[in-house]
């Protein structure tokens, strides 16, 4: 994940969309026109700032950011846990493609457990190299500026989540590499892969097969954390309630 599209998002406006839509007195005055519709409203009004919300385009500006901080801290937080990926099916990590052969001949001869270990520890790496992911958020959120605010508010459903790939997805890449190496040899990845590779081996005229762990896990890595930033966004543009901080609870007005 392809990190954190991510893929990627899995983080850009998400949050901001939320804050900025229901924001204070247009609340009431704007119940039945869209989130995206009131934020688009205050957006334009915003300016030196916003006479109909009483704050300056400098505060809710730090609220929107400080709300973004919250969502994608909140995407590593859980993808960085133990079983972030293993037992999650919409990121879960496969083997990669090119051990496919060597997963059936396994199989044939008892041995497959060799795979399922393997697999195991795969997602272990990613799980372990996902919260080398929440800076490289802050630092994109920290880059974020006024109209980029205004591009992510004004375009499709995953603006944010594009936005934050587009700005992350080389640095997180790298960020994420020598963490995955160092996990996959922490985990035993490395030994399991080549326990398998070894009784792969052994068996005669089995056709040549190989993978790259590194590559493999920080592509899927990446495509799980965008993939979950995605649908914070998609959550925050119908559910603008996520006032976890002092100065997102003055922006919201509550």
């Amino acid at each position: 994940m392809t990190v954190f599209t991510y893929k990627a998002k899995q983080m850009g406006g998400l949050c901001f969309l939320a804050l900025v839509m229901v924001s204070l007195p247009l609340a009431a005055a704007l119940a039945n026109t869209s989130l995206l519709n009131k934020g688009s409203d205050l957006m334009k009004s915003m300016g030196a700032g916003s006479p109909a919300t009483g704050l300056g385009a400098d505060e809710i500006g730090a609220g929107l950011k400080e709300a973004l901080k919250v969502g994608s801290g909140n995407v590593v937080t859980q993808l960085g846990a133990t079983d972030g990926f293993n037992t999650d099916s919409s990121i879960h990590i496969p083997l990669p493609a090119g051990l496919d052969k060597v997963r059936s001949v396994l199989s044939k001869v008892g041995k497959a457990s060799l795979l399922e270990d393997l697999e195991l520890k795969l997602n272990r790496a990613a799980e372990i190299a996902t919260p080398k992911a929440k800076q490289l958020f802050w630092n994109a959120i920290a880059a974020m500026t006024l109209e980029d605010a205004k591009g992510i508010l004004n375009g499709p459903d995953d603006s944010a989540t594009r936005y934050f790939k587009g700005k992350m997805t080389p640095e997180l890449a790298r960020e994420m590499r020598p963490v995955v190496e160092e996990s996959l040899s922490g985990v035993g990845a490395v030994k399991a892969y080549d326990d398998a590779m070894k009784e792969y081996k052994a068996i005669p005229f089995v056709p040549d097969a190989r993978a790259n762990l590194t590559d493999h896990v920080v592509e899927k890595g990446m495509d799980g954390i965008f993939y979950y930033l995605a649908k914070e966004e998609a959550a925050i543009r119908q559910n603008p309630a996520k006032r976890t901080t002092d100065l997102l609870k003055k922006v919201f007005n509550k």
